[in-house]
């Protein structure tokens, strides 16, 4: 990379863009809810269940210009959600201000592994064991959002509620490949623990982004 572009790129004025789309949201508290999605590339917290691990390496997805993402999210709609890839890699502070400026409402989806930067409206962390949270996402959350793939998943998850917000949602949610064998485990949790809720990947039940 050109030593002009990494600068722009370390300073969050470009960013590794490896897709953005419109479509509805399909997980957590706005699910069902229309929204301009912008996945960031870059990720080194290596879930090995991750669905978009084309996402991991920054190096294969361009550096773009902020500003060019938010002249093409300004079009499609009021709720922008920032996802990876870890958003947080990166220093979002330049591009949520931006978005902002225009009226939008901000969402991330984040492990929390890093730094927070940014402004947020709303703040989805999905924290991982590989690499746990920093203390200001975990204070900052609105939501969080464990994955359960096998039973130590909610022993992690009643760990990571301790550590979160008093105001902060909580939620359980299949990891998709297992999801035939853990969501009646989960059904079962929620219904003996009901400060969560249970959250599904509805849109890959209505085969959409």
């Amino acid at each position: 990379m050109k030593k002009e572009i990494q600068q722009l790129v370390d300073k969050g004025e470009m960013l590794p863009l490896m897709e953005e789309f419109y479509t509805i949201q399909g997980e957590g508290f706005h699910k069902g809810t229309a929204a301009y999605f912008i996945r960031v590339g870059g990720c080194d917290v290596g879930c090995h269940w991750c669905d978009v691990k084309e996402s991991w390496n920054a190096n294969l997805h361009p550096p773009t210009l902020i500003t060019n993402i938010v002249e093409n999210a300004k079009k499609h709609s009021d709720t922008i959600v920032i996802t990876g890839g870890e958003p947080l890699t990166w220093d979002m502070t330049p591009l949520t201000t931006q978005l902002k400026a225009e009226g939008l409402q901000v969402h991330i989806e984040t492990s929390g592994a890093y730094k927070l930067t940014g402004i947020w409206d709303w703040i989805c962390l999905s924290p991982k064991k590989m690499k746990l949270p920093t203390k200001e996402v975990y204070d900052n959350a609105h939501e969080l959002k464990v994955i359960i793939y096998n039973k130590d998943d909610f022993r992690f998850a009643e760990e990571q509620a301790e550590k979160v917000n008093n105001d902060c949602i909580l939620y359980l949610q299949p990891e998709w490949s297992k999801r035939d064998k853990v969501v009646p485990e989960i059904v079962d949790y929620v219904m003996k623990n009901p400060k969560w809720k249970v959250s599904l990947q509805t849109h890959k039940y209505l085969n959409i982004p």
